[in-house]
């Protein structure tokens, strides 16, 4: 695993802005906990991470103002943050606190998809063609331009939600009021011209996390996404492979070290996503942070590489130390009914499970709405883990074990 640079005598503070939830995030927080003291900035009082933690202050995470203010007294070595939406006020903090951290204006670069596909554009970087919109007229105008069928996403989510495909007109009218709509409480960001439509990209899905120092640029492992079926894009499940070809790409290799270039990242981890189209890599969109959906622990357990500590390293200057492999795959797979549905009761049946199951949790509780894209994107109800020799040996062992989960909707249960 990438180790700290200080030794435990010296045990830097590091201060977290939000450590997001237990279920998919609590392995960073653990790693950063055992070589470090750290500092919890939260919006609501802590729970599960109260153990990791020496202190915490509740504060709107939010605003960097608020957060500066409350970080001064604490006189912290370094500031961390992994949460999507969090990493711009974070990088104002850090500056203004005179801390290593990335530059404001590259995190809002990466944060505006729009802003992205500017600069890859003007760097000749391989992406999809991207129009900017604010009406419906404008977005069937560059629909047209485009050629159907089109991806229409909002500006500044994060994940894929509110992203679609619409495959003609009709659909497009029908999907981008919904689009133009999409709001998140987390989500602060507005734009005059807050919808995307873009060419939509053949072929599979990857996402590459990516070490970058200064003119090095290591994709340090790829996660094979699993998708739901058009129109939404909503991601159910990853797999890495530590020998996985595509790592020794020389394509993919250098459309990574324009798009870093082009939006400015120098030291940092990063997460990009792309599609592996005829025409070669295409980028979908880069941000300045590990992954989610559980990818960097199945990166963990593949490869050794600990983006929790990675993250410690990097906010206090230095390069992290990659570390020793671990089993030769990992896949993650998350659970979604059929239906909308309120859950009654979830169940798994540990005794089910094949041996190659690493992890098996329930991610909702009973009264939760699961809703399903493009109403919500809240329909998780389970997650599975499996390593193996291979990403299709977890997937295998990943069917048979969802036979071992079970969701009850609450009428059941009330019956």
């Amino acid at each position: 695993m990438f180790e700290s640079g200080a030794s435990h005598t010296e045990r830097p503070l590091l201060l977290l802005v939000n450590a997001m939830d237990q279920q998919t995030r609590g392995h960073l927080l653990e790693s950063v906990a055992r070589n470090h003291r750290v500092w919890l900035f939260t919006d609501q009082p802590p729970e599960w991470e109260r153990p990791y933690v020496l202190g915490h202050t509740v504060v709107d995470t939010l605003d960097p103002h608020m957060m500066i203010t409350a970080a001064r007294p604490l006189r912290p070595d370094a500031v961390v943050c992994w949460d999507e939406t969090r990493v711009l006020p974070v990088a104002h903090v850090a500056r203004a606190l005179g801390l290593a951290g990335i530059d404001p204006d590259v995190i809002r670069t990466c944060r505006d998809k729009h802003l992205t596909r500017e600069a890859v554009d003007a760097a000749g970087g391989p992406q999809p063609t991207s129009t900017a919109v604010s009406t419906l007229a404008e977005a069937r105008a560059a629909a047209e331009r485009t050629g159907y069928p089109v991806v229409v996403k909002p500006r500044a989510m994060v994940g894929s939600t509110g992203v679609g495909l619409a495959r003609s007109r009709s659909e497009l009218d029908t999907l981008f009021p919904t689009t133009q709509s999409l709001t998140m409480e987390e989500v602060r960001e507005r734009f005059t011209d807050p919808v995307l439509v873009e060419e939509y990209l053949d072929g599979p899905e990857i996402s590459v996390d990516t070490l970058v120092w200064d003119d090095e640029i290591d994709p340090l492992y790829v996660a094979r996404k699993e998708l739901s079926p058009p129109p939404n894009f909503e991601e159910i499940g990853h797999s890495v492979d530590r020998a996985d070809p595509i790592l020794e790409d020389t394509e993919l290799r250098e459309a990574l070290a324009l798009v870093h270039k082009a939006v400015g990242l120098t030291r940092a981890w990063t997460h990009s996503e792309w599609r592996l189209t005829s025409r070669g890599p295409r980028l979908v969109e880069i941000n300045a942070r590990s992954g989610g959906d559980f990818i960097s622990y199945l990166g963990l357990l593949t490869t050794g590489i600990d983006a929790g500590l990675a993250a410690a390293e990097l906010a206090l200057g230095h390069r992290p130390v990659p570390g020793t492999a671990n089993h030769e795959a990992a896949a993650v797979r998350f659970l979604y009914p059929e239906v909308e549905t309120v859950v009654g009761r979830i169940t798994i049946d540990h005794d089910r499970l094949p041996p190659a199951i690493k992890v098996a949790r329930v991610l909702a509780q009973p009264g939760h709405v699961l809703e399903l894209p493009p109403a919500s994107h809240t329909g998780r109800y389970a997650m599975l883990v499996a390593v193996g020799g291979s990403a299709a040996e977890c997937r295998s062992a990943l069917d048979a074990a969802e036979e071992a989960v079970l969701l009850e909707p609450a009428e059941q249960v009330r019956r």
